[in-house]
């Protein structure tokens, strides 16, 4: 039997911690290697007692045994812990995924990746966006083809041309890593064997991960100023086309917006790309693209936490 699991390092309210073990484990994960980046006694203490669960506080004691102090950067601490944990596990497979990512499948997943070619070291897992307003319902990820900017620009007229596939947040996706691979070592949508890029393009389209990556106004503006000093909107990532096309970062088009228009052009800004505009929503149906993924996380957790609350 194929047997696969998740590594993640988490933050944040215990809720939403036990939301994103609850739902994984009910959609069949052998096991999950939880990494606490800051206390939260509520959380471990729920987690701990859980057999398919290990769960560590990242405190200066753990970095210690780890004979390294703690990286300054998020995204290195998530590498390291990916890493480690993959050369450690013995599961077939394993996913590096967030506290907000959710794994959503129309097959059980092992039974899927038991039919991955032997020669594909990973599969790549594409990324549908949460729409504003609770409703379980993504904008779903537009393939890279010749048309895509056109279709993007056209949904949403604003601001299309400068946010890569329509999303808020990465396009790329998260990979499921076959396990065994000899030198291998985790980056956030990639992988490195040898010091090398190791190409990752395989997919299989029955897994999604449904990304709440900006469920509400409140949760971006909340999120905001963390992502662009330091998280996905920081200074240095890649703009969506080359510049010698006009391309902007992320980082770029916010600080243009915030200074042209100050919070009311963040939030235009914020209710065209997460279709809280009803022309935007409807062409969004108008194209097919959006779906609607009911994750039931409150049921999730009183199914597989019970008496957590």
């Amino acid at each position: 039997m194929t047997t696969w699991g998740i590594v993640s390092m988490v933050r944040g309210p215990a809720d939403d911690i036990l939301r994103f073990a609850a739902h994984h484990l009910d959609l069949g994960a052998n096991f999950l290697y939880i990494y606490m980046d800051e206390p939260n006694r509520r959380a471990f203490r729920v987690l701990r007692q859980h057999p398919k669960i290990r769960v560590r506080i990242c405190d200066d004691t753990f970095w210690q045994k780890r004979n390294r102090n703690r990286p300054e950067k998020h995204q290195i601490r998530q590498t390291v812990h990916a890493t480690f944990t993959y050369r450690n596990t013995n599961l077939d497979w394993l996913a590096h995924i967030d506290v907000d990512e959710f794994l959503w499948s129309s097959e059980p997943i092992a039974d899927l990746l038991q039919t991955v070619p032997a020669d594909k070291p990973a599969v790549r897992v594409r990324p549908i966006e949460a729409l504003a307003g609770g409703e379980d319902l993504y904008k779903a990820h537009i393939p890279n083809s010749p048309d895509r900017e056109a279709l993007v620009e056209a949904l949403y007229p604003n601001y299309g041309a400068f946010v890569q596939g329509g999303f808020l947040s990465h396009v790329q996706g998260k990979l499921f890593v076959r396990t065994g691979l000899e030198n291998l070592n985790f980056r956030i949508h990639n992988l490195f064997q040898n010091k090398k890029l190791l190409p990752c393009k395989f997919e299989v389209p029955q897994i999604e991960l449904c990304h709440r990556h900006a469920p509400d106004w409140g949760h971006w503006a909340a999120h905001y100023q963390f992502r662009m000093d330091r998280g996905s909107y920081q200074p240095d990532m890649s703009p969506n086309v080359p510049r010698e096309q006009g391309g902007l970062n992320k980082n770029e088009l916010h600080s243009w917006i915030e200074a042209e228009h100050g919070l009311d052009g963040l939030r235009a800004f914020y209710d065209e790309m997460s279709g809280v505009d009803p022309a935007v929503r409807a062409r969004l149906q108008a194209h097919g693209l959006i779906k609607h993924r009911p994750l039931h996380l409150d049921e999730k957790v009183a199914k597989h936490f019970p008496g957590s609350g």
